[in-house]
């Protein structure tokens, strides 16, 4: 009976953590996705995407380190979730400023 109920609460923990892990690896990856799609609109210039862009790996490097352990800590996914929530204020503002690329430039970088 132990070894059930201990294989069940590992099994929990196992999926509460990949889950997370998940949550924080969507948003990071739908939050790179609005950068370039205003990229691509011309909504983002090119300096606004390179700010954005280095917003986004400085708050990979924290997860990375983070994640150095194994798992993430309520806190940390807090202060994650915090990181997040001002990179994506950030597009929102940078791709609502309402500055665009001159049509005559080229679309430079990614």
């Amino acid at each position: 009976m132990k070894k059930i109920i201990l294989a069940a609460a590992t099994a929990l923990v196992a999926t509460t953590a990949v889950a997370s892990a998940d949550t924080v690896t969507r948003r990071q990856a739908q939050q790179a996705d609005r950068i370039e799609q205003g990229r691509q609109t011309g909504s983002i210039t090119w300096t606004e995407g390179l700010k954005l862009r280095a917003e986004q790996k400085r708050i990979a490097r924290t997860e990375d380190a983070y994640r150095d352990k194994g798992y993430l800590t309520k806190s940390e996914r807090r202060e994650l979730r915090s990181m997040q929530n001002e990179a994506s204020a950030s597009i929102a503002e940078k791709k609502y400023n309402s500055r665009e690329r001159a049509w005559f430039l080229p679309r430079v970088g990614k």
